[in-house]
């Protein structure tokens, strides 16, 4: 049998502010920018990466400047969950940066570290537990 030719899936997310969405991924949750594309020298889209997971970004545009973003809250409707070894350390490390999470629960067995980007997009951080169900984090 072949080997499956699929290899990785990664969100392609629409953004208003690429500058803000930027700020908020690399300098707040600590993604590293590994490749971009900058016409008139300003970035437009990257690809960011954070251990062995990665997103790319791209402002939505027209007529030569930011704009053309679908009606509503971008974000609305979508999750991704990040499986991590530890999501607690995570929660710690973007709250230090000024990152507002919800206090981290256990819900399916995993801790659960909830946030969402500037354009609305709910992200999940999280690692297996055997904390009890519901049990919310009081550190």
């Amino acid at each position: 049998m072949a080997a499956p030719n699929v290899q990785q899936a990664v969100p392609f997310l629409g953004v208003t502010d690429i500058t803000t969405s930027l700020a908020f991924y690399v300098d707040g949750l600590g993604f590293t920018m590994t490749s971009h594309w900058s016409p008139e020298g300003r970035i437009r889209w990257c690809w960011l990466q954070l251990g062995g997971a990665a997103l790319m970004l791209q402002e939505y545009w027209r007529d030569g400047r930011p704009a053309g973003a679908p009606e509503g809250t971008l974000g609305q409707g979508v999750s991704i969950c990040f499986m991590c070894a530890d999501a607690l350390a995570i929660y710690h490390a973007v709250t230090a940066r000024g990152i507002q999470a919800a206090k981290p629960f256990v819900g399916n067995g995993a801790w659960d570290v909830a946030l969402r980007d500037p354009d609305g997009y709910h992200l999940h951080f999280e690692s297996p537990t055997d904390v009890p169900e519901d049990t919310v984090y009081s550190g």
